[in-house]
Formats: C-alpha cells, sequence, structure tokens
C-alpha cells in the first residue's frame, strides 16, 4: 500500500458522501451565526446612529473597532464572546456526535441509510467522548512541551552572533512542532475509525492498536496528511487572493460568498483525512473473518461382530424311572 492508494481510496470515500461536507458547512454556518448574534445586535444598535459606520465600513479601522468595543453602551466583552464560546463548545459535540456516522457511511460500499447513521452515531457517542477527552489531554501536553522547548533554544540561539539562526531554528522547530501534532492526529483518527467500526467498547483498545499501527506505517500515512494539508493551504491562499484581488471592501455580500467558499473548501481536505483514516483501517487494521466450513464426519467402519450359533433348544423331556437291579 502506498501514498497513491490511500490518498486515491479516501478520496474516493469522499466524493461518494459529498453530503456529510454540506450538512457540516451548513451546520458551523448556523451555530455561527447564533454566536454571533449578540455581538451583531450590538453592534448594530451603536452603528445604526453613528458616524462609527462611516469609518469602519470602506476599511477596516481597528482604532475604530476597538474604541467601539469599550463604549458601555456596547455591552460588556462577556456579553459578546461568551455566546461565540458556547456555540464553539456546541459545534465540537455535534462532530462527536456525527463523526461516527460518518466513519460508518465511508466504510460502507453502498449509500448508507439515515437509521443506520444515526445508530452509529448514538452507540458511539460517549466512545468519542473519552476519545477526545484523552486526546485533547496528550495533544495539549505534548504541544505546550514542544512549544516551549522551541522558544527556549530560539532564545539560547538569540544569544550567538549569527543573526540568521534564531529565525531558522524557529522555522525549523514548528517544522518538527508540525509532523509530531499531525502524528498525533493519524493515531486519535485511527483509534476513532476502529471504534467505530470494530464497534469496540473499550476505547483504550482501539487508542492502543492505533498506535501501533501508526507507526507501523507512520511514512505512508503522514506522507498522505502532509498532501492534503498541502492541498487545504492551496484552497486557502487561493480563497485569500481572490478576496483581496477581486473583493472590494464595500462589497460585503461578495465577500460573505467568497468567504463562506473558502470554509466549505476547506471542509474536503480534514473529510478527506478521515477518508484515509478509513482506507488504512480496512487495508491493514480489519482483521479478515475466516469463513467457518462444516466439517463432515469420517464415516467410521464398524467391522461385523463373529456370526455365532445359536445354543440347541432344551426341552422338558418325562423322568425316566431308574430300572431296577436283580438281586
Amino acid at each position: 500500500m502506498n501514498n497513491q492508494g490511500l490518498l486515491s481510496s479516501g478520496l474516493g470515500m469522499v466524493l461518494r458522501n459529498k453530503r456529510y461536507i454540506f450538512w457540516f458547512w451548513l451546520l458551523n454556518l448556523t451555530l455561527a451565526e447564533f454566536g454571533t448574534a449578540a455581538f451583531r445586535r450590538g453592534a448594530h444598535a451603536i452603528m445604526d446612529h453613528s458616524l462609527y459606520a462611516g469609518r469602519v465600513l470602506p476599511n477596516l479601522d481597528m482604532g475604530v473597532v476597538i474604541d467601539l468595543l469599550v463604549k458601555p453602551d456596547f455591552g460588556g466583552m462577556n456579553s459578546m464572546t461568551m455566546p461565540a464560546l458556547y456555540f464553539a463548545i456546541l459545534f465540537f459535540v455535534a462532530v462527536a456526535l456525527f463523526l461516527p456516522g460518518i466513519f460508518a457511511g465511508y466504510a460502507s460500499t453502498y449509500r448508507l441509510p439515515r437509521e443506520d447513521f444515526f445508530r452509529s452515531c448514538g452507540r458511539n457517542l460517549w466512545r468519542f467522548v473519552r476519545i477526545m477527552i484523552i486526546a485533547g489531554i496528550i495533544m495539549g501536553i505534548i504541544a505546550g512541551l514542544l512549544f516551549a522547548a522551541n522558544s527556549a533554544i530560539v532564545k539560547k540561539a538569540g544569544e550567538s552572533t549569527t543573526e540568521k539562526l534564531p529565525f531558522d531554528l524557529q522555522m525549523t522547530g514548528l517544522a518538527v512542532i508540525f509532523l509530531i501534532m499531525t502524528t498525533l492526529r493519524i493515531w486519535f483518527d485511527l483509534a476513532e475509525a476502529d471504534t467505530v467500526l470494530n464497534d469496540q467498547r473499550a476505547v483504550r483498545k482501539s487508542i492502543g492498536s492505533a498506535f501501533k499501527s501508526t507507526f507501523r506505517s507512520l511514512g505512508s500515512l503522514l506522507g498522505s496528511y502532509i498532501v492534503s494539508t498541502a492541498v487545504a493551504a492551496i484552497f486557502l491562499a487561493a480563497g485569500l487572493w481572490i478576496w483581496l484581488r477581486l473583493v472590494g471592501p464595500e462589497n460585503h455580500i461578495a465577500a460573505f460568498v467568497i468567504a463562506q467558499i473558502i470554509l466549505f473548501l476547506l471542509l474536503i481536505p480534514r473529510f478527506w483525512q478521515r477518508g484515509i483514516a478509513v482506507s488504512y483501517w480496512q487495508q491493514r487494521m480489519l482483521v479478515p473473518v475466516v469463513a467457518v466450513q462444516p466439517i463432515e464426519p469420517t464415516p467410521v467402519i464398524v467391522a461385523p461382530a463373529p456370526l455365532v450359533p445359536d445354543p440347541a433348544p432344551i426341552t422338558n423331556s418325562p423322568a425316566i424311572p431308574p430300572t431296577e437291579t436283580p438281586q
């Protein structure tokens, strides 16, 4: 199995189930709408009757925005940011809820019925929550240690006489951190796939099996994830270039449309990575089911017993009186 096999098979799963990307994009847009509602209401209350709008609409002036945020009638920052935080948490809960159904749909050779999709979601919800908690703890600790070590190395390099050394070491450190964190993502993506497709109740077993599989085929898996990440970077760069070159600052509708197209395209590489995980599970982690063939009994040849002649029948003859001996 090579990178092309993983990439092509994973992309094929995504293309067969394009509706999942659309529904996740719609979910993200809906939750974002609710999360920014408080900020939008506060901004409308002031900017609809103020000259602030004239200073913000043509070009975004951060000084004006900060001045707007600190005005007492705009509302506290907590009232603006907490709804966004709540809906962000709700989005992660929705991800944990619906991802099992997506894994099941990717592994299926036919269009997964709606009943089976939601059945898989409900059966694996608590399992996914546990995996996400474990992944968050492990990845948070490792990321903190890696960034701290990178900062210490860069700070130490700043004492040298080479001016480019701190920058080079910082970029190298960030590249290493990216590779390590991508490896951790592969690990837990495979754990999620194994939990759903193997119907594994004990998530620790899926995490352990995924850990071994990740480092057994780290080259092909890491290469596939890097390619999909590069595609995401290309989508982002192209979208930002189009936005800056073709969309004027006063054209809010076009800016909104371009932003949503960028967000939709960025979902494709992430779902592609899920397809890569499912493809790898099917090819390397799936335990083949051996068909049990019925064992035909071997006929036992029994030697016939020797024939024994029946005994002569005993008849009851009349008693013969004894003969008298002559004197």
